[in-house]
């Protein structure tokens, strides 16, 4: 508990937290896998996607064709069975020094400790970090991104997504294929992770793409 309140009280300096009942078009939760088949590099690569992403001009251009033309980010590292960890508050972004701060925030964060992949549990974390957002938004999403499916979720991934759904969250997921064997990966988003109106799975056939992945995966959420 220590060790995440000095964490926390260390990203407050490196972000610009939204401020109370700041109003934006989207709050979106950027769910990584940090599970333990993401190692360093691995998830080295995925913050600083997502840093690039955030800041992609076309991006930029999706959050400012909103009609407020502002949107709330926040940076949460899942894996472990109720493990999920918000390693980023949030932040709003309204042009390129807001994707900037976000994105330095999300590449400076510590990695969290986390293992096998129960992304129910991530999901659930962040329906929850929707309750202590401050702004109000008129769309709120959940981003999850991973190499794997649910595994060993205190809260199944279709159940957590479900009550995520009732209470008005659009869960949408990017598939990362790495391996032959997650050839169906794509699939078992589709049937247990995402959910809402217009949800959708998008996938990045490894590495490589990724950040035009996750780019175009945020230019349809925003915009």
């Amino acid at each position: 508990m220590r060790r995440r309140a000095l964490v926390a009280a260390g990203l407050s300096i490196l972000t610009a937290p939204a401020r109370a009942r700041d109003p934006v078009d989207v709050a979106l939760v950027l769910a990584a896998d940090a599970s333990g088949s993401i190692d360093e590099d691995e998830l080295r690569f995925q913050k600083e996607g997502i840093a690039r992403a955030v800041a992609d001009a076309r991006v930029l251009e999706a959050i400012r064709s909103q009609p407020l033309g502002r949107t709330a980010f926040a940076y949460v590292e899942w894996g472990s069975p109720g493990g999920a960890a918000t390693m980023v508050p949030w932040t709003v972004v309204g042009d390129a020094e807001g994707a900037a701060i976000f994105g330095r925030a999300v590449v400076r964060a510590p990695r969290s400790l986390q293992s096998w992949n129960a992304i129910g549990d991530a999901i659930a974390h962040a329906t929850a970090l929707f309750e202590d957002c401050p702004c109000e938004a008129t769309r709120r999403i959940i981003d999850v991104s991973g190499d794997g499916p649910d595994m060993r979720s205190l809260t199944p991934a279709p159940v957590a997504r479900d009550a995520a759904v009732a209470k008005g969250i659009t869960i949408n997921a990017l598939a990362i294929i790495v391996r032959a064997a997650r050839a169906g990966l794509a699939d078992a988003y589709a049937r247990d992770v995402i959910g809402g109106p217009g949800a959708f799975v998008e996938v990045a056939e490894g590495r490589a793409e990724f950040v035009d992945a996750l780019r175009r995966k945020l230019i349809r959420e925003i915009a």
